[in-house]
């Protein structure tokens, strides 16, 4: 019996076996004539018996390594079973609440934004307010000294509080969209953590 001889009535016997296992056995098999090299070919046979006995090892050591596998996956699927379950009861509540869940975030998502928005209109008109009345009071200091000072006093600190609440009204922006930003990134991460 030659090597190639050898390899094909193993090959006939190791059919059985899921084709990983099969090929890692191949080509152990291979590797082993390969390094004996031609000329102890018949010395490498002679060390590992026929191929029958060969394989027959091969497939009780495959059983023995695989023995305990069963009984974990029933076990994963039983596991699997009672979350199914779980989760068509649970369905009916938990459906709804998650639902809620998000309509009260989107609402608050809502709200919080449109706060924002109307502080920021509110500067805005602040400042354009300003601009107007800082004109009328260089007029007035002409007229009336007293009351265009008030004026300019008034139009000023307008401007002055609608430029600080314009500068507060972005850095509330900013800091909401940095805050929901983190937020939406651990609800992702563990979400990825959980497919795992």
């Amino acid at each position: 019996m030659n090597r190639e001889e050898y390899i094909k009535r193993l090959r006939h016997r190791l059919k059985r076996l899921p084709k990983e296992d099969y090929d890692r056995a191949i080509a152990y098999f291979t590797e082993y004539f390969e390094d004996a090299g031609p000329q102890r070919e018949a010395q490498a046979i002679d060390d590992l018996g026929s191929p029958e006995l060969a394989a027959d090892q091969i497939i009780r050591d495959f059983a023995v390594e695989n023995a305990s596998e069963p009984a974990q996956s029933v076990k994963r699927s039983f596991s699997a079973l009672w979350i199914g379950i779980l989760a068509v009861f649970a369905a009916p509540i938990a459906l709804p609440l998650a639902l809620a869940f998000g309509a009260v975030l989107l609402a608050m998502i809502l709200v919080a934004a449109a706060l924002i928005f109307s502080v920021f209109l509110i500067a805005v008109s602040l400042v354009l307010s300003a601009l107007p009345c800082i004109l009328v009071s260089v007029w007035l200091l002409f007229s009336s000294f007293a009351d265009g000072l008030a004026t300019l006093g008034f139009g000023l600190l307008s401007l002055g509080v609608g430029i600080l609440m314009t500068m507060l009204s972005l850095f509330i922006t900013r800091w909401c969209l940095h805050g929901m930003t983190r937020l939406f990134g651990s609800i992702a991460k563990g979400g990825r953590h959980y497919e795992k």
